[in-house]
């Protein structure tokens, strides 16, 4: 059986991060993982700059007023596929392989679940909770055109997040950030198609991005029927068991919630962005997406760490935990850097991609928002790293607390900023919940980690 893993191993992108140096493993972990978030990015951008230049601004505005709830829901998904991928990323550390495909049995039932009901229930209540978002009535129809579309493909979104989250479980993140580059040329096709050879509008935006976030789904569940043997389930390992099931929901759930509350502060806030006008809500359209493009490195670090820790609290290397940490942090903190500079100098420019030069307004109240952000990308940092760290080690439920406190953040903004101040209170939203989850993050890490050594029954590294 061993040899067959390792041959398995070999023939695919699976790697163990148990053993080795960490920076090296950090790296190629993250770096494929960094390309496919990047070029996933592009692809949203390639959207919204087709939207924006062709379909015009309050097509532009109507799209990015879903922003927020479009957050809510989706990371929710991706929340719950990732805190599924936890257990088996433990049990490939602990070399428990049945276990594991048990475990990813149950992932496949629990998801079909969500799924259907997410899909029924989120759709049925679009206009309505459009309406309570106060979206302006201009932009309204756009809005709700291009969001419910999108809920119809929650499916396909819970396709691709499961099959590539239990890929990278085990290690391989090539694989698929390749299936995502294919889908994200498929989806720019299929908008330019969409939206200027059919003339479908704000809807051909959704449909495509639907059709590629299905096709990546098939794509990487292919590859696991032909590439990985690991994954393929044996005799009785399909059996539902209960045990599996509150495991996975004990760490699924609570990191899908804290997408979603996280995305409560986020709505609260767009609701308040909304109330100033569709210029205002442009400018945060355009300027949020030259920013998401900026912070993917943190996501990509993020998304490292909580592979990196389960995998090595699996096998009980514990010391692995604060050195990956500390590697993946100055990567991050030279990054932060870079792009501050960056975006001070070109942020401007980097918005005219998404809105006409002759909108001088919206350029400028853009540039001080991605100034503002980028100003505060050191503390994100710390908020993707050690929230996933945690999350890693199997405390679902504690990250939740970090959700909660940018929600509060980015709510005392929308309720005290925005009217005290308008459009520049907006700006600092994010800064502000990123510190506030920071203060509560760093403490629980460091206690948590002092927990699972007594938990094993281990001395405490004392190092960072």
């Amino acid at each position: 059986m061993g040899k067959t893993i390792n041959k398995a191993q070999n023939k695919s992108g699976i790697k163990d991060l148990t053993e080795g140096n960490p920076m090296k493993l950090i790296l190629e972990f993250a770096v494929p993982l960094l390309g496919g978030l990047l070029f996933q990015q592009l692809y949203s951008m390639v959207d919204t700059m087709i939207v924006g230049r062709t379909l015009g601004k309050d097509a532009l505005a109507g799209v990015g007023a879903t922003g927020s709830i479009n957050f809510m829901v989706i990371g929710f998904c991706i929340g719950v596929c990732a805190g599924f991928a936890i257990p088996i990323s433990q049990q490939f550390g602990a070399k428990d392989y049945g276990n594991m495909r048990r475990f990813c049995a149950h992932s496949i039932y629990l998801t079909v679940i969500f799924a259907a009901v997410m899909t029924v229930t989120i759709a049925a209540l679009t206009g309505q909770i459009l309406v309570a978002m106060n979206t302006p009535s201009n932009i309204l129809s756009y809005s709700y055109d291009y969001i419910f579309v999108i809920f119809l493909g929650i499916p396909a979104i819970y396709l691709y997040n499961l099959s590539s989250s239990t890929i990278r479980a085990l290690g391989d993140s090539k694989m698929p950030v390749v299936f995502l580059i294919i889908a994200s040329v498929v989806n720019i096709i299929l908008d330019l198609f969409f939206i200027m050879g059919l003339g479908m509008g704000v809807e051909g935006a959704a449909w495509a991005t639907n059709v590629s976030q299905l096709f990546s789904g098939v794509l990487c569940c292919l590859y696991i029927w032909k590439k990985v043997p690991l994954l393929h389930f044996e005799k009785g390992e399909m059996r539902p068991g209960e045990h599996y099931f509150h495991i996975l929901l004990f760490m699924g759930v609570p990191m899908g919630l804290q997408y979603s509350i996280t995305a409560i502060g986020s709505v609260v806030l767009q609701t308040a962005v909304n109330g100033l006008g569709s210029d205002y809500v442009a400018t945060m359209t355009a300027a949020s997406k030259v920013s998401m493009f900026f912070c993917i490195p943190f996501d990509a670090i993020g998304t490292t760490m909580a592979t990196w820790a389960g995998q090595n609290i699996g096998a009980k290397k514990l010391d692995r935990l604060n050195k990956g940490l500390k590697d993946a942090s100055v990567l991050g903190m030279i990054y932060a850097v870079a792009a501050f500079i960056v975006l001070f100098i070109f942020g401007r420019q980097l918005t005219t991609l998404f809105i006409s030069a002759s909108e001088t307004s919206i350029l400028n109240n853009a540039r001080f928002f991605l100034v503002c952000n980028s100003a505060f990308f050191i503390p994100l940092l710390f908020v993707n790293a050690l929230r996933f760290m945690i999350q890693g080690m199997g405390h679902s439920g504690l990250a939740i607390l970090s959700g909660v406190c940018e929600m509060a953040a980015r709510v005392l903004v929308a309720v005290i900023l925005i009217p005290l101040i308008g459009f520049p209170g907006a700006c600092f939203a994010s800064p502000l919940a990123w510190v506030c989850a920071d203060l509560f993050l760093f403490p629980t890490y460091f206690k948590l980690r002092k927990k699972t050594y007594r938990d094993f029954g281990m001395a405490e590294q004392v190092s960072l």
